[in-house]
């Protein structure tokens, strides 16, 4: 008798326990792994759109803060070059390095660019093969929605709807829409800003 008790006491899991163990284990990592895949499928597009829209956030905040130290150039040319629905071309030192560079942001696409030209030589001068663009925010809707990305102001507020008339130019309105899946909701997320050329001779 005691020694059929220290055999069930010192025996330790049978194969059927050991197998029903591993069985209840695999299971829970199944469903907890099945969980963590939904969860990041479902958040997927929330978390893509928040980078979307924060990154083309910074974007609009450093495009403002260049075109509002717009300046003539290091060749004596005026602050603005050119000015359209979908892009803005300007001098600006957006680098405080003293040197005025020739700066332009574009929507190409749905990616919303900046391009920056340094003056080089002696004079100084700027040449277009020089220009280095960059991407400052991608899954731009302005193209899909129909929308422009600038509007031109005059110093008494109203819209400037000749843009050849650069020289008016004195307060810019800046309209972003931002969506990584115009498939699905909340839809797009518009970014708006304004700036003021401080250094044009009409704001003085």
């Amino acid at each position: 008798m005691k020694n059929k008790l220290n055999k069930k006491t010192n025996g330790g899991l049978t194969l059927i326990e050991v197998v029903v163990s591993v069985s209840i284990f695999s299971i829970i990592v199944v469903v907890l792994f099945s969980s963590i895949i939904y969860f990041y499928k479902v958040n997927r597009y929330s978390l893509d759109q928040a980078f979307a829209i924060e990154s083309a956030r910074r974007g609009v905040e450093f495009m403002v803060r260049d075109i509002r130290e717009a300046v003539y150039s290091d060749e004596g040319s005026y602050p603005i070059i050119s000015a359209s629905e979908n892009s803005f071309y300007f001098y600006s030192d957006i680098d405080r390095d003293n040197n005025v560079e020739r700066v332009r942001y574009f929507l190409d696409g749905s990616d919303f660019k900046k391009g920056l030209t340094e003056p080089l030589g002696s004079p100084l001068s700027y040449h277009d093969t020089d220009e280095v663009i960059s991407v400052v925010s991608d899954n731009i809707m302005n193209s899909e929605e129909s929308s422009d990305v600038f509007q031109y102001f005059n110093q008494d507020g109203v819209e400037i709807t000749d843009l050849s008339s650069i020289v008016d130019i004195s307060f810019i309105k800046v309209n972003l829409i931002v969506n990584v899946d115009v498939n699905r909701q909340p839809g797009n997320f518009v970014l708006l800003s304004g700036v003021t050329l401080r250094n044009l001779k009409t704001n003085l």
